[in-house]
């Protein structure tokens, strides 16, 4: 079982940037891995997703443009660089890994229910 510890998340202005980093300790080449971010009251939605294997990212719409997901695999490690933040943008946001579920564009799922491991959570916060 793979074990994910994010980092990196805080409090920056409208306009700020922060970097997401998501530490895997065990082998995930090969596997799907997203991050997610769920604001309170509101369900979790999957942000950007990435196949290990091909690097092809998704973005959900809200978020194109502004943010990059990336993976150093030679440290194991997923990131997700965030520019130009927004208020809206404020939630606990979380690092997942599951097997590769693709789409038709050769794309990761976006869907909670396809990924099977989690971290913890990191909480960003945006204010205007």
């Amino acid at each position: 079982q793979v074990q994910l510890v994010e980092s990196g998340g805080g409090s920056v202005q409208a306009g700020g940037s922060l970097r997401l980093s998501c530490g895997a300790s065990g082998y995930t080449y090969g596997r799907c891995m997203a991050w997610f971010r769920q604001a309170p009251g509101k369900e979790r939605e999957g942000v950007a997703t990435i196949y290990t294997s091909l690097g092809s990212p998704y973005y959900i719409d809200s978020v194109k443009g502004r943010f990059t997901i990336s993976r150093d695999n030679a440290k194991n490690t997923l990131y997700l660089q965030m520019n130009s933040l927004k208020p809206e943008d404020t939630a606990m946001y979380y690092c997942a890994a599951g097997p590769p579920r693709l789409g038709g564009r050769g794309t990761c799922s976006s869907f909670t229910r396809d990924y099977n491991m989690w971290g913890q959570g990191t909480q960003v916060t945006v204010s205007s």
